[in-house]
Formats: structure tokens, C-alpha cells, sequence
């Protein structure tokens, strides 16, 4: 099961050693290399994120060795682990794929370096190379497949918001709070049994079951 806490590198992929990995914190800072800020960890995800959505990726999830709050920052009472690559999986096309960078000393570093990969190879489709785009990224396949938590939406049976949380479709507000906190332990991405997709579906569920219930 792909999740977001502890890292899961990618099969195939090599490792950068601690010795090699740059301080790129002044390359890679917001407007200008000298006068810019610098990135944080959620500017940065959500950059990759963002861009991943221009791909018309699904189901991404970020997996990083940062133990992470329930809207997805990491912790401000632990330190940053000493393994700060990053992979992010995602579906493309209906094929599941994935890219990882440890190159750089710090994962906001890590993750720019795949935003700007990814806009690069964006870049392929708007000047014509859609073929290119596609071979290029045919070399970043997910291995070994993925379960279920990882397959494109459309490969899965749609769940109605009270099938997910687990109650009547008739279930009463009160009745959807209790099912949804008790949920949202068992599948946060820190759980054992916990994935960053089957909480994102929780959260829909749950805010899909508030609107039915106004």
C-alpha cells in the first residue's frame, strides 16, 4: 500500500549518498535566486501537487519520512528526519507512475526538483511533443503495481458517501460525526492501517454527508 508516512522509495530507483546531496536552499528560492524567500514545505507540496493537476494526474500521493499533522504539514514537535527524499506516486493515463529525488539536503529542495521535471516535461506536450512527454514519462512506472488504495478512480467500484463512513443513507448528523471520528484515527496516513487516499476519500465523504444533512 503506497502511503504518505514512512518514505517508500521507489524499486529501481538509486539512492543519492548523504555525502553527494547538495544545499540547494539558495537555488531554489521563490522569484529572485538572491532576494527571494524560500520555500516551505507546504508551498513546495502543494506546487507539486498543483502541477500534477495541470497533468491531469490522479490520485497522487507524497511520501516523505515527515510524520504529518491531519491537514498533511509535518509535526512541529519532531525534527526533520535525517532521510528527506521524496517520492510521489500518481496515475497517468490510467498507468500508475512514480518519481523520487534525494539530490538535495532538504524535501522542499527535493520537491521543487520534481515540480520543475514535471512543467519541463509539460512544456514537451504545448510545443508539440505529446509523444515525447508520454515516452519520457513511460519510464517512470510504479513498481510493483499498486493495490487498490493506488488504482485510478474510474478502476474502482464509486462509493457513496455513507457506504465510505459506514452508515444507513438515512444515518443522522450525530450519527455521521461519531462514524467520521472514528474513521478518521483508523485512516490517517500515521496509522498503521491508514493511507493518504483512503483518508482524502474519508474527508469527502464526510463533507458530502454535511451537505446532505443541512
Amino acid at each position: 500500500m503506497t502511503q504518505a508516512y514512512p518514505l517508500q522509495w521507489p524499486d529501481g530507483w538509486p539512492r543519492t549518498p548523504e555525502h553527494k546531496r547538495q544545499d540547494s536552499k539558495y537555488r531554489f528560492r521563490r522569484g529572485s535566486t538572491w532576494s527571494g524567500s524560500f520555500w516551505t514545505f507546504s508551498e513546495a507540496r502543494n506546487a507539486l501537487l498543483e502541477e500534477l493537476d495541470r497533468l491531469d494526474a490522479r490520485s497522487a500521493v507524497l511520501s516523505t519520512n515527515y510524520t504529518l499533522r491531519n491537514d498533511g504539514l509535518p509535526r512541529a514537535d519532531r525534527r526533520a528526519p535525517e532521510d528527506t527524499g521524496v517520492a510521489i506516486y500518481f496515475v497517468l493515463n490510467g498507468r500508475p507512475q512514480v518519481m523520487a529525488c534525494d539530490m538535495h539536503v532538504r524535501a522542499e529542495e527535493n520537491m521543487r526538483s520534481l515540480t520543475l521535471s514535471i512543467e519541463a516535461m509539460r512544456a514537451l506536450a504545448r510545443h508539440g511533443g505529446g509523444l515525447m512527454m508520454e515516452r519520457a514519462f513511460s519510464g517512470f512506472t510504479a513498481l510493483p503495481p499498486p493495490d487498490a488504495d493506488f488504482a485510478e478512480p474510474a478502476m474502482r467500484a464509486s462509493k457513496t458517501w455513507h457506504e465510505v463512513l459506514k452508515v444507513p443513507s438515512d444515518a443522522n448528523a450525530d450519527t455521521v460525526e461519531i462514524a467520521w471520528r472514528v474513521l478518521r484515527k483508523k485512516l490517517h496516513p500515521d496509522a498503521p492501517s491508514g493511507s493518504t487516499a483512503a483518508f482524502q476519500e474519508l474527508q469527502a465523504a464526510y463533507e458530502q454527508a454535511k451537505g446532505s444533512n443541512r
